[in-house]
């Protein structure tokens, strides 16, 4: 005799329900099941998180595309990856006071990179978040003839943005000894070197249909047109910022 769904009563045939998709196997509410929701509802750690981050550093390209082409439940999803990461990226920067030494002089534009700034640090999660459409619109624009539309490079530079986040985590030890100082300048700049680097790695892999010299090229104009839709976006907001310090 089938056993029937506890969700919605429907006969089961199978490890789960046909019309809801509960599984048939429901532990009971104690400490084990706590912990294993933990685990698997919030880190995953039995399969996504762990894996993913694997596979970011392995063979980054090649895993995204099997995720946008279906292979996905050991994928942890690249927008709660980056949300998570990101979110705690943020908690540890402003625990540990972390400071960016400016290199402003006029007093009121170093007054609205402070507040950019400290609203970037107390946002991580959404700030990087908030950069992903920009990278996407850019590597859609140079990738175009490639055939991806443009949610699935939202999919794809959500995952490079997740790798880049994994990266912050390994370099927060330098960035909290060196926080303040001229240094922080110097790991800044090694770390986006870093990070572009690992951008021309996962293109490459992910576009493989191409040659590597023709990737090289459309992932340096990627950078050119999010860096042309950054820069106008932040001369935008920095207007609006001024206006508003103005007034107050």
């Amino acid at each position: 005799m089938n056993p029937i769904c506890k969700n919605c009563e429907h006969k089961i045939n199978g490890n789960f329900c046909s019309e809801c998709g509960q599984s048939t196997d429901t532990h009971p509410i104690n400490f084990h099941y706590l912990w294993h929701d933990i685990q698997h509802g919030i880190f995953h750690f039995d399969k996504g998180l762990l894996f993913t981050a694997k596979e970011l550093f392995t063979r980054p390209g090649h895993s995204i595309r099997e995720f946008i082409e279906g292979k996905r439940v050991n994928h942890f999803k690249p927008t709660a990856l980056v949300f998570l990461l990101g979110s705690l990226y943020g908690l540890l920067y402003h625990f540990f006071h972390i400071e960016i030494p400016s290199t402003i002089t006029n007093e009121d534009s170093e007054q609205t990179f402070n507040i950019i700034g400290d609203w970037i640090t107390t946002h991580y999660a959404l700030a990087t978040l908030f950069t992903i459409p920009l990278i996407s619109i850019a590597s859609f624009l140079a990738f175009r003839k490639t055939g991806y539309n443009l949610v699935e490079h939202l999919v794809l530079n959500g995952f490079i943005a997740g790798q880049k986040l994994i990266l912050q985590f390994i370099f927060f030890p330098l960035l909290y000894i060196y926080s303040g100082t001229q240094t922080m300048l110097l790991l800044s700049g090694i770390s986006v070197l870093i990070d572009i680097l690992l951008a021309f790695w996962v293109y490459n892999q992910f576009f493989d249909t191409q040659s590597t010299l023709k990737n090289i090229l459309k992932t340096v104009l990627t950078y050119i047109y999010f860096f042309i839709l950054f820069t106008t976006l932040t001369v935008v907001i920095s207007i609006v910022v001024e206006l508003f310090i103005n007034k107050v």
